[in-house]
């Protein structure tokens, strides 16, 4: 005779492995659960606010980077090599903020600034255009 904690056991690994066999897929699962997904970010990428800078990939890579830690932005996902950033407003304001970046040539990048929340996406394009701008 079987025991009850593994009837148990049994529908906890099926119901475990449902869920984490869904539509999503299993990394971007657990970055959902650790709160650090970017997947929301990419897919308001169509609503993002975008602007052209005369700077290549690299550098303008690193002055927004420098300009996120001078506001006090929380970067808590960055991948040079897939071009871009997560951040939250602040460490204490978490609302999640995307910033892609898409080299258009060697002394070209644009920045595209994304995110659910539009005075966040405002606030955040704001910042990093002006600063980026006035850098010489």
């Amino acid at each position: 005779m079987r025991k009850p904690g593994y009837y148990y056991f049994s529908l906890l690994f099926v119901f475990c492995f449902i869920i984490l066999c869904g539509c999503a897929s299993l990394s971007e699962g657990f970055k959902g659960l650790a709160g650090v997904s970017t997947k929301v970010l990419e897919d308001n990428r169509q609503s993002a606010i975008a602007k052209t800078f005369n700077y290549g990939y690299f550098e303008c890579y690193t002055k927004t980077l420098d300009i996120l830690n001078d506001i006090g932005a929380y970067i808590y996902a960055g991948n040079i090599k897939k071009h871009m950033l997560a951040i939250y407003v602040s460490e204490t304001d978490t609302t999640p903020v995307g910033i892609f970046f898409k080299e258009i040539s060697g002394t070209k990048t644009e920045i595209e600034v994304s995110s659910a929340s539009t005075y966040a996406k405002e606030l955040i394009s704001k910042k990093i255009f002006e600063n980026l701008k006035s850098i010489k």
